[in-house]
């Protein structure tokens, strides 16, 4: 099985993701479940604004992290929180993800379905949970199945304040639910790919 977590920080390689730190922790129980994981960092990508999964223009990074998409049985966003919303990255992401709704597989299925996702999210303010409900609500829109508590995050209240890797406060409650997270997600995936759904009915 396996599993693609795009990092939508607005921070470029090599400087250091609080996003992709804690994103670490889910990626690391679904590799004690024996999935292979593979970590994006959009930012660091070409990714054209639009909503196609072809090129838009040429040098569009996109259409490798859609090929790399529809090979991931497991997807999880991690964002920071900005103005208690996801990250520009974040909102780009979804909308080249959107051409997914009318892409269908060789069976009639869209292509996003029996693939579970969940969100990982960081940030020195408030706005975590919007933020988790804007994605997982765009990702089961798009098809995914967001199991129940497939999400964790991290943050100190309302305001300015430190980053995740900056401040331990915290950490072991976030740490605990990235780990359910990940359970529930690799739990999920693994019962679809038995009893995979079928084409919607006409």
């Amino acid at each position: 099985m396996k599993a693609l977590v795009l990092n939508c920080t607005l921070k470029r390689s090599p400087d250091p993701s609080n996003t992709e730190a804690l994103a670490g922790v889910v990626v690391e129980q679904l590799e004690k479940d024996g999935v292979d994981v593979e970590v994006v960092r959009a930012v660091d990508l070409a990714i054209e604004p639009g909503v196609v999964s072809e090129p838009v223009r040429e040098g569009d990074a996109w259409p490798d992290v859609h090929a790399k998409l529809l090979d991931a049985e497991i997807l999880v966003v991690a964002s920071p929180t900005w103005l208690g919303r996801p990250s520009s990255v974040a909102q780009r992401v979804l909308e080249r993800m959107d051409a997914m709704l009318s892409e269908t597989d060789d069976d009639g299925r869209p292509v996003a379905y029996n693939r579970v996702a969940g969100v990982v999210v960081t940030g020195n303010e408030d706005g975590a949970h919007h933020v988790i409900s804007e994605i997982s609500g765009a990702l089961a829109d798009i098809g995914y199945t967001v199991p129940g508590q497939a999400w964790t995050y991290w943050h100190l209240g309302p305001g300015p304040g430190p980053d995740y890797l900056d401040d331990e406060r915290g950490r072991a409650w976030s740490h605990r639910t990235g780990r359910a997270m990940a359970a529930n997600l690799h739990g999920v995936a693994s019962a679809l790919a038995a009893r995979p759904l079928g084409a919607p009915p006409e």
